[in-house]
């Protein structure tokens, strides 16, 4: 069996190391990520991940790992910020607030797809004039929901979690574990259950 991790961010392809997985290919799914109208955070992430592990052409004996993660802030989805400007605007809105992070995990083979949500509680604190422009000016808000990643210099910035930190990451590792054992995929970090 060949896995296919169906994304090209570098922190789930470092995630999945951690593991001792190490997929045989590379294909990210291009798909509309706009969220429909008054969708919630949870059922987006969701469906963002379900509808990534359909786009992505498998062959025989593939499966293909796919996953989608969001910030919620209450009912509001803060996807990747488009400049600097919005992720100001997500920073400061985060700013001494909790908030949720979503990751969503599918994995599909065949026809048969499993699938699992993560929901993990940040704070993330308020942030001075000179903390946010540094940020900023850093770009490690680019391509990141909510304009920052818990695993680079905005870690300084969340005192408190409760949950996931590797979901926050964007991919929980146990959870993804699982699945790949539901599936009956092998690697030399996982052990399926008899």
């Amino acid at each position: 069996m060949k896995l296919i991790l169906g994304s090209a961010s570098p922190r789930r392809l470092e995630l999945l190391a951690q593991i001792g997985v190490v997929p045989d290919d590379i294909r990210p799914a291009d798909i509309d990520e706009t969220p429909a109208p008054r969708e919630l955070p949870r059922p987006y992430c969701a469906r963002m991940a379900h509808e990534k592990a359909l786009a992505v052409p498998l062959g025989k004996g593939e499966i293909v790992l796919c996953a989608d993660t969001t910030v919620a802030l209450g009912r509001r989805i803060l996807g990747k910020p488009s400049d600097a400007a919005e992720a100001a605007q997500f920073l400061l809105a985060l700013g001494g607030r909790r908030h949720s992070v979503i990751t969503a995990v599918a994995l599909r083979r065949g026809a048969q797809i499993w699938r699992r949500e993560v929901v993990t509680a940040v704070r993330f604190k308020r942030l001075s004039d000179i903390e946010l422009n540094t940020y900023l000016d850093s770009d490690e808000w680019r391509g990141k929901a909510g304009g920052y990643g818990i695993q680079g210099r905005a870690g300084a910035f969340i005192p408190w979690i409760s949950g996931s930190f590797t979901g926050v990451v964007g991919l929980p590792v146990a959870e993804t574990a699982q699945l790949l054992q539901a599936a009956g995929y092998q690697a030399a970090g996982l052990e399926v259950q008899p």
